[in-house]
């Protein structure tokens, strides 16, 4: 994102005050539930940065992406969309936003549209239709994660600025860098340790942010992660995350299958008036949890009738009272 930001910014300086410019650079945090939620909402987001009005619902879709065209077709320009986090916008709604996106240029006459997406995710694009890759035509560029001795670097530095240098125990910068570097080479994560790490010593009334700071720090971060995650998933995961978890406290279930997950999902579904997806889908969300640590899935053999997933949910006492609390705000149970 920063280097995407950096680009951006110096594209901006270069053509300041060149008035044959006519370049429009738009730029969209697809991971914001109110902006990008629905295709509706990220179309009225990308037409309000660009000077114009549409409200926040109400009108059908097809109305808003003629309005997007009226608005950016009025003058020979290029338009650069920028959609951070793009992965998120796709999994909330499809990739189909994406592929009509990139088909409009075809109906403009005086502008084309470029678009720049940034993703985490190194799969996200094999995950797209054909379709929607060959229309983009992407170039893809990878940036790597950044390695221990890059992040105690960036650490060093910011640190000189927020502390006393003299008040960090000898290998607390060392320390915080071979965590976040341990867990893809995170800046941010590294940053964050150092802070939430400064924060307890103060708390505790120590004069020194000690190694015990980071261990303690890390383990807080890890439990806000969870939340956050658990917050921040689209709806149908947060159905699917609370079924398991209406389980795993149901003791009628000693152990817990796909098929329970489901069965128990479309019963939550039908009572809080959601849209029921396949199983094969609920499948994929609950490898998904698995990757996230949210839960345990060993795949099991039950030998004519085939093989299914036995289900543990993997949160701790306490983040599982903060999360049913979440969940039940956020599907209004």
């Amino acid at each position: 994102t920063l280097s995407v930001q950096y680009v951006t910014n110096e594209l901006t300086r270069r053509i300041k005050g060149i008035e044959t410019s006519k370049l429009k650079i738009v730029y969209v945090n697809c991971k914001l539930k109110k902006v990008s939620d629905t295709e509706y909402r990220i179309l009225a987001e990308i037409i309000k940065c660009l000077g114009g009005y549409v409200p926040s619902t109400g009108l059908p879709t097809d109305a808003i992406y003629n309005k997007f065209i009226e608005i950016i077709d009025q003058e020979k320009k290029i338009v650069l969309l920028i959609l951070d986090e793009i992965d998120q916008a796709v999994k909330k709604i499809s990739d189909n936003f994406i592929y009509t996106l990139t088909r409009l240029n075809s109906e403009l006459k005086n502008t084309q549209i470029g678009i720049v997406g940034i993703s985490n995710s190194l799969t996200f694009m094999d995950d797209l239709d054909p379709r929607v890759r060959s229309s983009l035509g992407e170039e893809e560029i990878v940036f790597p994660p950044y390695n221990a001795l890059q992040l105690r670097d960036i650490l060093t530095e910011r640190a000189e600025q927020a502390f006393n240098m003299e008040i960090l125990q000898e290998g607390v910068i060392a320390k915080c860098a071979a965590f976040a570097a341990r867990e893809h080479g995170d800046a941010r994560r590294a940053l964050d340790l150092l802070r939430v790490a400064g924060e307890l010593a103060e708390r505790e009334g120590s004069e020194t942010v000690k190694l015990k700071h980071i261990d303690t720090a890390n383990n807080k971060i890890e439990k806000d992660k969870m939340l956050e995650i658990i917050e921040n998933e689209p709806k149908q995961f947060q159905l699917v995350l609370h079924s398991i978890m209406q389980l795993t406290e149901d003791k009628n279930f000693e152990k817990i299958f796909t098929g329970d997950i489901f069965n128990r999902y479309q019963n939550i579904c039908e009572i809080t008036k959601n849209e029921i997806l396949t199983q094969r889908r609920i499948s994929d969300i609950i490898a998904e949890f698995d990757m996230l640590g949210l839960i345990n899935a060993k795949v099991i053999s039950k030998g004519r009738q085939g093989r299914t997933r036995e289900i543990k949910l993997m949160l701790s006492k306490n983040i599982t009272e903060k999360a049913k609390d979440i969940l039940k705000k956020s599907l209004d149970l």
